[in-house]
C-alpha cells in the first residue's frame, strides 16, 4: 500500500471524526439554545428534596466570567441561573445564593445536608451530612447573600454569573428541621448561539476537508488493481491432477469417500450440477488449518489488536465511500472502480482478521496488512458490477435488506435487555440493570474453541457451518454496500468453499478440497455455462 495515500485516509477519517464530533455538540448546544429561547430557561425536572436536617447546600459553585465580557455582550451573556421551589408543607421557605466561604461560616456546626449528586432517570439525589449541634439565625437575616427569596408558596431568584465561589442554600425561613421542598433549576446564557454557529461552521469545515482526503486515499489504495478477471473457458474437464496453490504447491483433489464424483450431481445421478444457477457473485471462502494450537484462540483478539485499529480508520472510509458511490450510482450507474476495489478490500481484511481472532478461529497464521489477495486461508472477493440500477440504490441498503438484516442481527449481533427493578434502598422509584447474549457465530466460535482446547480437533462439520453463517453475513454486507443488485440467496453454503469458486467440471465435496503440506488452495474460477446443443434436423 501507499504511504501517502495512508496518510491522506489516516487524517481524512481524524478530521471527518472530529468534525462529525463538533456537528454533535453543536446540535447539542443548538437543542439547549432551542429551549431556553422558547420557555426563557434550561429547566430540569421539578422533584422532591428531603432532608432531616437544617439545610440543603451545594458544593461549591466556581465560576469564572472574563472581566472585559460586558464591555462586548449585555451583563447577563454569560449566564443566569434560575432556582424555583415550594416547600413541601406548605410552610415558609428560603432560598438564596451567596459566597462560599460567608455560607461556611453561617452553617458552621450547624447539621446540613451537601448535595453531591442528582440523576433524573429515576430520580435520585445523594446527600453529604455535616454534623453540627447548633441553632442558626433565620436565613433572611444574613446580609451576605447576592440573592434570596422567602416566603410561603412557590419561590424564586434568578442570578447572573458573577466571578468568585458561590454557594446555594434550600432551607426552612425559620431555619429549621426538617427541610422538604420541590425544586426546579435553570439555566440561560446568550453565548449559546454564537457558540452553536462556531461548532457548526467547524465542523462542516473540518469535514469538507476529512472527506476529499478519505476519498482520495481510498482511491488510491483501491488502484491496485481490478477484481481479479474470471476467464471464459470452453467446456470444463474433470478434475483428475492435483491442484497446484499459489505457489506451485499441489492439493489433493480426490473427493473424500461417499462424495458424488467430479460432474455428477448426487449418488445414482447422471446430469452435471449446474452450478451457475447457484452461485451469487459474492465470495467467501476459508480453509482449516490442518495444525491448530489448542490454546492460542484465546488470545487471538489480543494479537489482532493493531488489525482492529487499522480496521476502524477503514471502516469508517468505507462507510463515507459507500455514501459517495450511492451518488455515483444514482447519476450514473455506476460504482467508481478505485472505490469499488478499496471497499472490497477492506470487506477482505476484516473477513481475514474475523476467520483468524473470533468468528472462525480458522489458522494460527497471522493476517497480513493489506487490501489485496495474497496466499492467506482466507480470502474474499466480489464480481465488480458494469452497471446498476439507479432505482434499486434508493431503497436496496435499507429496505429490500430488511429480511436479510434481521436475519443477520441473529448470526453476527448481540442483544441486550434492560430490567427494572425496585430500589427500596433510595426511596425514589427504580433502577435498571442490563445485560446481553453473544451472537450465534460467537457462540458456535467459543464452543469449537472449548472443543479445539480439549481434545486438540476443530470439529469439522462445526467449521462449514461457521463457513457458511459468515458467508451469509458478508452477501448480506456487500449488497448493503451496493455492490451488487443481485439479492442475496436465502441460503447456507455451508463448507470453506463458495460455489461460486468450485472447481471446473464437479461437486466440490463438502468442506472443500483438503489441503497438502504446505498451503492452501486458491479459488478457482467457476464453470462456465456450456452451449447448448442444437437439435438435429
Amino acid at each position: 500500500m501507499r504511504p501517502g495515500r495512508i496518510v491522506m485516509l489516516v487524517l481524512g477519517t481524524l478530521a471527518a471524526l472530529m468534525g462529525l464530533g463538533l456537528l454533535t455538540a453543536a446540535a447539542g448546544v443548538g437543542w439547549v439554545n432551542f429551549q431556553q429561547r422558547d420557555n426563557g430557561f434550561f429547566t430540569t425536572p421539578t422533584e422532591r428534596y428531603d432532608v432531616a436536617t437544617r439545610a440543603i447546600t451545594s458544593p461549591g459553585l466556581n465560576v469564572l466570567v472574563d472581566e472585559e465580557l460586558p464591555d462586548i455582550l449585555p451583563v447577563d451573556s454569560a449566564g443566569r441561573v434560575l432556582l424555583r421551589g415550594t416547600a413541601a408543607a406548605g410552610q415558609q421557605i428560603f432560598i438564596g445564593i451567596g459566597p462560599q466561604e460567608e455560607v461556611a461560616r453561617y452553617l458552621a456546626n450547624v447539621r446540613h445536608s451537601e448535595l453531591t449528586e442528582v440523576d433524573f432517570s429515576p430520580f435520585r439525589a445523594q446527600y453529604r451530612e455535616v454534623p453540627g449541634d447548633a441553632v442558626p439565625a433565620a436565613p433572611g437575616t444574613q446580609p451576605f447573600w447576592s440573592t434570596s427569596a422567602q416566603g410561603t408558596g412557590t419561590q424564586q431568584i434568578e442570578w447572573d454569573l458573577r466571578t468568585g465561589r458561590w454557594a446555594v442554600v434550600v432551607m426552612n425561613a425559620d431555619g429549621g428541621t426538617p427541610v422538604s421542598v420541590d425544586l426546579q433549576a435553570g439555566v440561560r446564557s446568550d453565548l449559546l448561539l454564537p457558540v452553536f454557529i462556531g461548532l457548526l461552521i467547524s465542523g462542516i469545515a473540518l469535514l469538507a476537508v476529512g472527506v476529499p482526503l478519505i476519498i482520495a486515499g481510498a482511491a488510491g489504495l483501491g488502484k491496485h488493481g481490478p477484481p481479479p478477471h474470471r476467464p471464459a473457458a470452453g467446456p470444463a474437464a474433470p478434475v483428475t491432477g492435483p491442484l497446484a496453490g499459489p505457489t506451485g504447491v499441489p492439493y489433493a483433489a480426490t473427493p473424500p469417500a461417499g462424495v458424488p464424483p467430479s460432474g455428477v450431481s448426487a449418488p445414482g445421478a447422471t446430469e452435471p450440477l449446474p452450478w451457475d444457477s447457484a452461485t451469487y457473485p459474492v465470495r467467501l471462502s476459508g480453509y482449516l488449518d490442518p495444525a491448530l494450537s489448542r490454546g492460542m484462540w484465546l488470545i487471538k483478539w489480543f494479537l489482532a489488536i493493531p488489525h482492529f485499529i487499522v480496521l476502524f480508520f477503514l471502516w469508517f472510509a468505507l462507510i463515507v465511500t459507500t455514501i459517495v458511490a450511492w451518488f455515483a450510482i444514482l447519476f450514473t450507474a455506476s460504482y467508481p472502480r478505485s472505490l469499488f476495489n478499496f471497499n472490497v478490500g477492506v470487506l477482505r481484511w476484516s473477513w481475514r482478521v474475523s476467520f483468524y481472532a473470533f468468528t472462525a478461529i480458522g489458522t494460527d497464521r497471522y493476517p497480513p496488512f493489506t487490501l489485496a489477495r495474497t496466499d492467506y486461508p482466507a480470502d474474499f472477493d466480489v464480481d465488480y458490477p458494469e452497471r446498476l440500477s439507479r432505482g434499486l440504490v434508493l431503497v436496496k441498503s435499507w429496505l429490500l435488506a430488511i429480511p436479510h438484516l434481521l436475519i443477520v442481527g441473529v448470526l453476527a449481533g448481540t442483544t441486550r435487555t434492560w430490567v427494572a427493578s425496585d430500589d427500596d434502598w433510595s426511596g425514589y422509584g427504580a433502577r435498571y440493570a442490563s445485560g446481553g447474549t453473544l451472537s450465534l457465530i460467537a457462540l458456535l466460535t467459543l464452543i469449537a474453541g472449548v472443543i479445539l482446547l480439549f481434545t486438540g480437533r476443530y470439529l469439522r462439520s462445526l467449521f462449514d457451518l461457521l463457513l457458511g453463517l459468515n458467508r451469509w453475513v458478508y452477501r448480506v454486507t456487500a449488497y448493503v454496500a451496493l455492490m451488487r443488485d443481485e439479492y442475496p440467496p436465502f441460503r447456507l453454503d455451508m463448507g470453506p468453499t463458495d460455489p461460486a469458486d468450485a472447481p471446473p467440471g464437479g461437486y466440490p465435496p463438502p468442506g472443500g478440497y483438503e489441503p497438502l503440506p504446505g498451503g492452501y488452495p486458491p479459488p478457482v474460477p467457476a464453470r462456465p455455462e456450456t452451449p447448448t446443443p442444437k437439435a438435429e434436423p
